[in-house]
């Protein structure tokens, strides 16, 4: 099967008080035509900043140290600004995590939408609005003319989202990035939300990167699953080895924390003890050794490599 997106050993890097610090530390992974990976771990692993990265959405500080992105055959690493306005929308979308910040709140919902189909699509004023309707009508957007004369402030956070992700596949592009695509949703609007996502890879055969913190929704949704730990891959398995067997103990840390229906009340969920490291203060060998039952002296000292268990399970652990 083809590859549409691949990384090799990407490395990104931000400008601080302190000199560059590191947030992404040779991160590799490949995304087939058609398929749906899910990208987890806890807020400050690295998951965004990979999305950002693929996008160069990485503002002033940010930058690209070393690495490859290639996508449908092409480095967006060596692309300019301008080659790389034309590919975001139309090839590559984003649905960003919070989209009270991506949507401009001085222009109208329509405003926006129409631009984005003009610009990429090239249909005239008339025929774009027309399209417009029908794709806030396919987010199950009731009132769709209506809508587009609103600004974004008036509408809630679900009908915010829907816009979003109307706008992000509108140009039917190719990979579809969606960064926490459901938070702060309620269960009915995200259900909603993942069935469209489904719908639009079932139509159009997109590929999905889906990050997330929600291990439900990956398991609902994903073919292959990485799970993040301080900028790097931990473990990378198709979704059933990563659910019924996982390796790495900040994996089995993350799958144990999750409240069972069929739990006791009075059982105490699992948490994984500390907390993620500062970028700027990295432990030295494996990053996870200062949270993990298991470390030895080799973990304290000595980095793992991305080790390959069977052809579709890798992991990052000395303990194998």
């Amino acid at each position: 099967m083809d590859n549409l997106l691949e990384v090799h050993r990407l490395q990104t890097v931000f400008r601080s008080d302190r000199g560059d610090v590191t947030a992404v530390d040779e991160v590799s992974f490949k995304i087939q035509l058609g398929e749906t990976i899910g990208i987890v771990g806890e807020s400050g692993c690295g998951k965004s900043v990979t999305s950002l990265s693929i996008m160069s959405l990485l503002g002033k500080e940010g930058r690209i140290q070393q690495g490859e992105i290639w996508f449908n055959g092409t480095n967006l690493a060596e692309l300019s600004e301008t080659e790389l306005r034309l590919l975001r929308g139309k090839e590559i979308a984003m649905i960003f995590q919070e989209p009270m910040t991506s949507l401009n709140p001085v222009f109208t919902i329509g405003n926006q939408l129409i631009e984005t189909i003009r610009l990429h699509m090239k249909l005239n004023r008339k025929d774009a609005k027309s399209y417009a309707i029908e794709m806030l009508t396919k987010v199950g957007i009731s009132r769709p003319e209506a809508i587009l004369k609103e600004y974004p402030h008036t509408l809630s956070g679900g009908m915010r989202q829907r816009v979003m992700i109307a706008i992000a596949l509108a140009c039917k592009p190719k990979l579809l990035i969606a960064d926490e695509p459901t938070t702060a949703l309620d269960v009915t609007v995200q259900a909603q939300i993942l069935s469209l996502m489904k719908l639009l890879r079932e139509e159009s055969g997109a590929s999905i990167m889906l990050i997330t913190h929600d291990l439900g929704i990956v398991a609902e949704m994903a073919d292959k699953v990485i799970v993040m730990y301080a900028g790097q891959i931990v473990e990378e398995a198709d979704v059933y080895s990563l659910f019924e067997e996982p390796l790495h103990p900040y994996t089995k840390g993350l799958l144990q924390s999750i409240p069972g229906t069929g739990d006791d009340n009075n059982d105490r969920l699992f948490g994984i003890p500390g907390t993620v490291p500062s970028i700027q203060r990295m432990p030295q060998g494996c990053r996870f050794h200062t949270r993990c039952e298991y470390a030895t002296e080799q973990c304290v000292h000595e980095q793992p490599q991305l080790k390959t268990i069977s052809p579709n399970h890798h992991v990052k652990c000395w303990l194998y």
